[in-house]
């Protein structure tokens, strides 16, 4: 597996480009895959690098199988104030996946999320969730020729404007559209077979744009899609 590549970094701020297979926070549930915060406490030195309470300076999420963009702050004013642009959806964030199915133009998805009450694991589009709203812009649908025949795909543009657990994943597969590889929401015969085409859930934070707490310059940052989107474009 790859390591994290530094994207950006200056006195306050670390970007980093996390590989799908990392789990962001240290977790007793999740013990077969390296950890962003064990890394960064490993390799770096900066004021909370090693403070797990302020989990090593990570202000966000990524699932374990997304790759993408991770804003790392360090120090713990920088660490709060990130947060604090978070919360208040000043945050702008592109994500890119390939999806089943065949989709055009653009659009939006606007429904609530919450966790699945007879599976906790995961969650839903329910009556009583979190509000969650996703934009999205078609950038390519394509048709690929396979053993069983051929099946349709579309590559995604994703503007989240709110930051739910698993909202892109529960809201495409809400939509008909699951996102290739996702194992939890695509169903397991699908999401197999994926696997061994792909090798992975195809779902990268590619670019995100912030004010930096201490310039009040906006910062915005993009990664390379991986190796995986780039074989399949």
């Amino acid at each position: 597996m790859d390591n994290p590549q530094v994207i950006f970094e200056d006195d306050y701020i670390l970007a980093l480009n996390k590989p799908a297979g990392f789990v962001v926070n240290d977790s007793n549930t999740i013990s077969d895959a390296p950890s962003l915060q064990d890394w960064i406490d490993k390799n770096y030195d900066f004021e909370i690098a090693h403070n797990k309470m302020l989990r090593n300076g990570i202000v966000h999420r990524l699932d374990k199988p997304t790759s993408g963009i991770i804003l790392v702050a360090k120090n713990e004013n920088i660490f709060h104030e990130l947060q604090k642009e978070f919360f208040d959806r000043e945050v702008n964030k592109v994500y890119v996946a390939l999806v089943h199915g065949e989709m055009q133009g653009i659009g939006e998805i606007n429904a609530k999320i919450g966790r699945l009450p007879w599976k906790r694991s995961k969650f839903g589009v329910i009556d009583n969730g979190r509000d969650a709203l996703t934009k999205y812009k078609v950038a390519r649908s394509v048709t690929l020729s396979e053993v069983e025949g051929s099946k349709e795909y579309s590559l995604l543009e994703l503007y989240p404007k709110t930051g739910r657990t698993h909202q892109l994943r529960v809201h495409l597969k809400h939509i008909g559209h699951p996102i290739v590889g996702d194992f939890l929401y695509a169903g397991r015969k699908v999401s197999k077979k994926d696997l061994q085409i792909f090798g992975r859930l195809m779902l990268h934070a590619k670019e995100i744009e912030f004010i930096h707490p201490v310039t009040k310059k906006k910062i915005k940052l993009e990664t390379n899609l991986p190796k995986e989107f780039e074989k399949f474009l």
